[in-house]
């Protein structure tokens, strides 16, 4: 089986791209391509692709079936600089392979996440997890990341201090907040980044991660469009209905009313993208 080269691929290999105010994703290496997941489904000696629209085709097919362990034989190594809040989100994607900087044994920069002032906003009132899509007004954005700078300053002397006092790395680093930035090498495969870029490219995501996944998920494109494109189609876009909602859906299609009620049929219109009842009322 060939090594699967992209030049469209190559050609971002290495770069930096910049997320937030401090941090970047750089896609290290990649193994496979589009054509390593035909050649996986196909199981051919040989080259294993036929037709761009056949192989397109096949890629949609074993999307669309749940058929996963093809999109597991490209696998993905980037290196990404982030805020340690963002990290622990991150790493809840127990699918990957992690190697991060170590505060035992690397005195830690006075790097911190500063967030843009049109990212700043209260919570939200229906989110528990999440703030308000209306930011706040300039003064009160302007009081905020004045006192995240102040208190980022304050926190990194003492750190220096303990430092400066020969206190081990591994004490003196105890005080660092969430918004420090850390270091990590993370590889995975497609198929489980397809999982990762489902979650985080939602808008429910947290806007931070939201960013990092936005850059990935480009690169990710670069080697693998047509396995992009298929998970566009059937994943990203694709709408899942319970055995509820399905039954609700035969009822509206046969021109009867919707049973559904409260947070339920809030779902259900949600997905639909549409009111049936408002829409019958017309």
């Amino acid at each position: 089986m060939a090594h699967c080269a992209v030049p469209a691929a190559e050609r971002i290999l290495d770069r930096k791209y910049k997320v937030l105010d401090k941090g970047f994703v750089r896609l290290v290496d990649y193994l496979g391509s589009d054509a390593r997941i035909v050649q996986a489904a196909r199981v051919s000696y040989g080259k294993g692709t036929k037709t761009y629209r056949r192989d397109k085709g096949l890629i949609n097919y074993l999307l669309r079936n749940d058929h996963t362990s093809p999109f597991e034989q490209v696998v993905f190594t980037f290196h990404v600089k982030l805020p340690i809040f963002v990290a622990r989100q991150w790493i809840r994607h127990r699918t990957a392979r992690v190697n991060e900087i170590s505060g035992r044994y690397s005195v830690m920069r006075d790097e911190f996440y500063v967030p843009h002032e049109s990212d700043i906003a209260c919570q939200s009132a229906d989110n528990k997890q999440g703030r308000d899509t209306t930011p706040v007004s300039k003064a009160q954005s302007r009081k905020v990341l004045s006192v995240l700078k102040q208190s980022y300053q304050r926190v990194y002397g003492d750190y220096e201090k303990l430092l400066r006092d020969n206190i081990a790395r591994e004490l003196a680093r105890i005080n660092l907040p969430l918004g420090l930035y850390t270091e990590w090498y993370w590889q995975i495969d497609l198929h489980n980044a397809f999982h990762f870029f489902k979650l985080r490219l939602d808008p429910h995501a947290q806007r931070e991660i939201r960013r990092y996944a936005e850059v990935m998920y480009r690169l990710v494109a670069k080697v693998c469009p047509m396995a992009c494109d298929a998970f566009e189609e059937h994943v990203r876009e694709g709408i899942r209905f319970s055995t509820t909602e399905m039954t609700e859906l035969r009822r509206i299609l046969t021109g009867k009313p919707p049973r559904l009620q409260g947070r339920a049929r809030d779902i259900f219109v949600g997905k639909l993208g549409f009111d049936p009842v408002r829409e019958n009322a017309r």
